[in-house]
């Protein structure tokens, strides 16, 4: 199978009440292992990687894997730009064939986030491929972005405007999560996401999911969450499989037999992920 973008993915998955799991890979192994956990579950996945993974290795390089896993795959995979910081790293993106793009303005203004967006949309029309953007402030630290602890929520109005100006075909919006893990139970404001679902007919993102409850995703994916992303619990995952080998072997030199144990670490943890977002046999 070919990549396919995330457009029908998503519209799929809002008519149906599941959310598709975006899963952010920083290797070919972690690449390798979110196809695995995907293809065991036939579940529709979204692979995505953030502007300082494509510093540390190209988007030729990260688009090179993901093609090929996606060819050699019976199961939809999309790649996807995570949190890009600027009109010029989605250009590159597009240019690399990236199939789904986030342009992520939200820590400007309404007026800055929303000029910035339009601009990369009025590019993706052009090569159908589809925009995500956010509103309001997801908290924590993405990337080299921090959210600080006192951003605000997203306010319903002005996602409502802010898709209708802008034309984008995915909202990421903050509702309390935060990027990385959490000190303490993170609480979501539920209400204000049945009000921006109620307002704004695109499929809404959740980012910051690592850590959070998997009873509150499911609650977020009931009122409307149609994409869910996890990071931070997916390196986690793989240095520990790592750790745990070398502890037991120290002595081993050969990568392939520590970076498998990671692998088998990273697809037992997405296939759980899969499960919480209600995708498997949604291929």
């Amino acid at each position: 199978m070919t990549l396919v973008t995330t457009k029908e993915m998503l519209l799929k998955a809002q008519k149906e009440k599941y959310a598709v799991g975006a899963f952010n890979v920083e290797n070919m192994e972690m690449v390798m292992a979110v196809l695995k956990a995907a293809e065991q579950l036939q579940a529709p996945v979204i692979m995505q990687t953030t502007p300082s993974t494509i510093k540390y290795a190209s988007t030729d390089f990260f688009f090179a894997n993901v093609k090929v896993a996606a060819q050699q795959s019976n199961v939809p995979i999309a790649l996807h730009l995570d949190h890009g910081s600027s009109f010029a790293i989605a250009m590159q993106a597009f240019r690399a064939g990236y199939t789904s793009v986030m342009i992520d303005g939200s820590h400007s203004s309404f007026e800055e986030n929303s000029n910035l967006t339009k601009k990369v949309v009025e590019v993706a029309k052009a090569i159908q491929v589809p925009v995500e953007a956010e509103l309001g402030k997801v908290g924590g630290k993405e990337d080299n972005l921090d959210g600080g602890s006192n951003n605000p929520f997203t306010d319903p109005k002005e996602a409502q405007e802010f898709v209708k100006e802008t034309n984008v075909d995915s909202l990421a919006i903050a509702i309390g999560t935060a990027h990385g893990f959490y000190q303490g139970e993170p609480k979501l404001d539920f209400e204000r996401l049945t009000e921006i679902q109620q307002l704004v007919s695109i499929p809404l993102v959740l980012h910051g999911a690592s850590g959070v409850p998997d009873k509150a995703v499911q609650e977020a994916i009931k009122r409307g969450i149609a994409k869910v992303n996890y990071a931070t619990e997916l390196r986690v995952a793989y240095s520990q499989g790592i750790k745990e080998y070398l502890k037991q072997y120290p002595d081993t030199f050969d990568p392939k037999k520590y970076n498998q144990v990671g692998i088998e670490k990273v697809i037992a943890l997405v296939k759980q992920k899969i499960k919480v977002c209600g995708s498997q046999n949604k291929a």
